[in-house]
């Protein structure tokens, strides 16, 4: 084991980062972010600022022979009031492709919330040490995937011998962006969130935008997708409009409309696959807004609930039968124009069938096991033979 006299530091630079669209300086060293400041500046949504900060999919990714790896990080760690402690945000080590060791980082801020009224206070902590040995002693690519779910400024990187950033390996770069259940809502660990679990799967550099709470079709994510490199992209749309209420179904289609174009000024050849929302009972036909159920907090749960009237539907309330019929057509029109463009039914990942093996806990996310599934089926609806991303022929 290494000791602290042959150490070497790497300064943390965008070369070492995967995933993440932006990267500013703090106090403390740096932290990622999945929004470019542009973006960031044209939204002050708490919601949003969390999300887009919470490094879902961002991995420092390095060539190394070094046997012990030390990164020093401060976390932002959430905690609600009245429900259950929240797990320890887990850093996943991956060697030449094998995940092989994970950790947890102690200390950390706390951030706490308090789901009945909306109020939020952040509690100041140290930096906190992750340490893993026994790698083996020879050149070798290492990633540190960071925790989907916790903010993680990144403070210093020290190794046992010198390293370079990893070479390009040829991979196809996927762009997705969904909701929380993109984000991975959940999910055991950062590599085994549905999108990372599928892009393993499809061998593909993954660049995750599920923003929790967040896709709501904002114009500055379009144009952050926009201006990203990618080799493929999808959409996950509809949930978040459903559960937040955002907009009505006069609202929607122009939107959807508005954002495909966006993307397609930058990406207008790409393989681009339009998702629509996984099942989830409580909004299959009655309208948002989605709230916490607060009698679940009484008995120490989190759980949510759809409070709108199903009748609503004739007034332009959107549901999610609602959105995927319209998102449907919407494919269906643009798709006689744009060779490259596909829908994907959400339900064909996770259906009634599936809910009823695998229910969502909280009524609104999928479990670990449901995000191995989805991710799975993604990978063979998608990325397999015949599917929009594959370059096998049908």
């Amino acid at each position: 084991m290494s000791t602290q006299n042959n150490w070497t530091t790497t300064p943390i630079t965008p070369d070492l980062l995967r995933g993440a669209l932006d990267l500013e300086h703090t106090e403390h060293g740096v932290l990622p972010h999945r929004l470019p400041a542009a973006a960031r500046a044209q939204c002050a949504d708490p919601q949003l600022t969390m999300a887009e900060s919470q490094p879902s999919g961002v991995r420092l990714v390095f060539r190394t022979r070094a046997t012990a790896v030390e990164l020093d990080v401060l976390p932002t760690k959430r905690s609600y009031t009245g429900a259950p402690p929240r797990p320890d945000g887990v850093y996943d080590l991956v060697v030449d492709g094998r995940l092989v060791d994970q950790a947890v980082a102690a200390g950390g801020n706390a951030l706490v919330i308090d789901m009945a009224t909306g109020a939020a206070e952040t509690r100041p902590g140290p930096v906190g040490t992750l340490r893993f040995t026994g790698l083996p002693d020879h050149d070798k690519d290492v990633e540190i995937w960071l925790p989907h779910n916790e903010t993680t400024e990144l403070v210093a990187l020290r190794t046992d011998a010198r390293t370079e950033p990893a070479p390009d390996r040829g991979r196809k770069v996927w762009l997705h962006h969904g909701s929380s259940i993109s984000h991975g809502s959940d999910a055991a660990s950062p590599t085994t969130t549905w999108p990372a679990l599928a892009a393993a799967l499809g061998a593909a550099e993954l660049v995750n935008l599920g923003l929790a709470g967040s896709a709501l079709l904002d114009p500055f994510t379009a144009r952050a997708m926009r201006d990203t490199p990618a080799d493929l992209i999808s959409l996950k749309i509809g949930i978040n409009l459903v559960n937040s209420d955002l907009m009505r179904l006069r609202a929607f289609a122009p939107a959807v409309h508005g954002f495909l174009d966006t993307i397609r000024e930058g990406h207008p050849t790409t393989p681009l696959l339009v998702v629509s929302p996984l099942h989830c009972p409580i909004h299959e036909d009655t309208p948002g807004p989605c709230a916490v159920d607060l009698s679940s907090l009484g008995a120490g749960e989190l759980r949510f609930r759809a409070t709108g009237d199903p009748g609503e539907r004739a007034a332009g309330k959107l549901t999610l039968a609602v959105i995927r019929e319209e998102l449907s057509r919407i494919v269906q029109q643009r798709a006689a124009d744009d060779p490259n463009l596909d829908y994907l039914d959400g339900r064909a990942l996770y259906g009634e069938a599936d809910f009823a093996e695998l229910p969502l806990p909280d009524q609104l996310h999928p479990d670990a096991a449901a995000h191995r599934r989805i991710g799975e089926r993604f990978a063979e609806l998608a990325f397999g033979n015949g599917g929009p991303f594959s370059t096998e022929p049908v």
